[in-house]
């Protein structure tokens, strides 16, 4: 992987003769201590410790800054962290690449005008149309203080964690395996709006892709054979809903894989799958050496529903196993993977993912419950974080394992965990606390399972969704809140309302008194 790194810039005040010689140490020193924080906290998908470069001179001048650009040019920089404790010659020292994510720390001290620099390169950036962020303390600092302040970390910190994620999608792509599913405005794909704002490349295979690959036996045996085996030693299946009942010749005729062989189906197709987003080289080995490229995927997603699902498994397990992070070979990077090809939820769940490194659940608004229509349908109140009313999150069953919240932080409470810091006993508590229903067969012609659990309560929780607004473009709608618990009898009357066989969430959003958060 080629890491996308942070460059620091350590920017001086130009004028020799004894003010840059005396700011010498104190400009290095807050260089090395932003990269030191930056690794120290944040990480790649793949769980590597971010990396840093600090400028290999301090910048006090245009002739600094190019060496520096040119330094960062060869060492994959996609943002630029410039810090000065004292006023710099502005237009001079700044960055001018305008492919680098900008940010600027003026130090907030009185012996030097840090925050005198910061005002004027923040002007000289918009005025050349370079969008930068602007980072100052809130508390004077003596010049001998070589610490980062609390308020200054977040903000450099949640800089560096956005850029870095930015960063890990450049050349990536999004990758589509069929159409649009059932209409969904979501699922209709933008190119365009891929390679403008996320460097996304937008890619599609066709659903007969999969099928030839199955056809043919263009997935690893072994590897199937392994990860059988683990699905029947630890993929517990859930309750029948089609149990009992007599369906018409229209469902019966439609399931051309056989109910007994349907684990079998969707472990190959689990495999292919992920063959075609990363490629594989023992499809090399094996004489398919086109298949073994596949198609460099940060994302993707699967149309399923329904010229699929009416007559094969669905991809419910695929979907929820890509996600969670872990498999049959242990704990391992999430993959944001959207079920019905929604590609909006998609890219919602790629931020979700490089943000945090924790798996993203794909989950439908499905219900809001008032507390009044909560007690007019089960004679109970709601109490705590639900009082105001709760919102259940659920879905066809696509959803990362991780949002049982069955994993334990270091309090021994229910969380999702960063995926490097998931444990064997996190992996199998989130195992315990799922089963797999058998899909219903008047939605899921085809069957296949889905995946089923209830969210533990107590965990925050970030809802977002991303919209594409004719004449605005892109927004997004964030959410903050919590999982909450309800009595068993309130969540089983509730939850028997819609589909008890499909994962659920129950969410209280933290109100505010203001705007759309005055309530639920």
């Amino acid at each position: 992987m080629l890491y996308p790194k942070i460059g620091i810039r350590p920017v001086i005040d130009g004028r020799w003769g004894g003010v840059r010689e005396s700011l010498e140490n104190q400009t290095t020193n807050m260089a090395r201590a932003a990269a030191e924080l930056i690794s120290a906290n944040l990480r790649y998908t793949d769980g590597t410790p971010a990396k840093c470069v600090i400028g290999c001179t301090t910048i006090g001048g245009g002739a600094e800054a190019a060496k520096v650009a040119e330094q960062f040019a060869s060492e994959n920089v996609v943002a630029t962290l410039s810090v000065t404790p004292c006023w710099c010659y502005g237009s001079e020292t700044m960055d001018l690449d305008p492919k680098t994510i900008k940010a600027v720390w003026g130090f907030n001290g009185t012996e030097r005008p840090g925050a005198v620099y910061l005002a004027a390169v923040m002007a000289a950036h918009a005025q050349r149309g370079l969008p930068a962020f602007s980072i100052y303390g809130h508390d004077v600092q003596d010049a001998s203080d070589t610490t980062i302040p609390a308020d200054v970390a977040e903000k450099i910190l949640r800089f560096a964690r956005a850029s870095l994620a930015v960063g890990q999608m450049k050349n990536k792509a999004y990758v589509n395996i069929g159409g649009v599913a059932m209409g969904i405005a979501g699922s209709f794909c933008d190119a365009a709006f891929m390679q403008k704002y996320l460097g996304l490349r937008a890619g599609w295979v066709d659903l007969t892709e999969v099928l030839r690959r199955v056809k043919l036996e263009i997935y690893d045996k072994d590897e199937y054979e392994k990860a059988l085996a683990w699905i029947k030693d630890n993929c517990k299946e859930g309750f029948d809903k089609n149990a009992g009942k007599k369906f018409p010749e229209i469902i019966t005729k439609s399931k051309v894989i056989p109910a007994d062989k349907d684990w079998e189906f969707i472990t190959k197709f689990t495999l292919i799958v992920e063959d075609i987003l990363h490629g594989n080289p023992k499809l090399a080995e094996m004489g398919w050496h086109e298949e073994s490229l596949g198609r460099n995927a940060a994302v993707g997603g699967f149309q399923g529903q329904s010229r699929w699902t009416d007559w094969l498994p669905n991809g419910d397990f695929t979907e929820s196993l890509l996600a969670s992070s872990f498999d049959w070979n242990g704990k391992k990077p999430p993959f944001p993977f959207a079920t019905e090809n929604d590609t909006l939820n998609g890219i919602a769940m790629l931020f979700a993912s490089l943000l945090t490194g924790k798996a993203p659940c794909f989950h439908d608004v499905r219900t809001y419950w008032s507390p009044e229509a909560v007690e007019r349908v089960t004679g109970k109140a709601l109490t705590g974080k639900a009082a105001n009313g709760i919102i259940h999150l659920i879905n066809s069953g696509a959803t990362a394992m991780d949002c049982t919240g069955a994993s334990k932080d270091e309090n021994g409470k229910g969380t999702v965990k960063e995926w490097w810091n998931m444990t064997d006993s996190d992996i199998s508590a989130c195992l315990a606390a799922t089963d797999w229903c058998r899909a219903d067969y008047e939605y899921f012609r085809g069957g296949g399972y889905s995946v089923h659990y209830v969210t533990r309560g107590g965990a925050p929780v970030t809802m977002m969704r991303l919209n594409i607004v004719k004449g605005l473009g892109p927004v997004l709608i964030v959410a903050e809140g919590w999982s909450v618990d309800l009595p068993a009898e309130v969540h089983k009357t509730l939850d028997e309302r819609t589909d008890p066989g499909w994962p659920t969430t129950w969410f209280a959003p933290r109100l505010t008194g203001k705007g759309d958060f005055t309530d639920v």
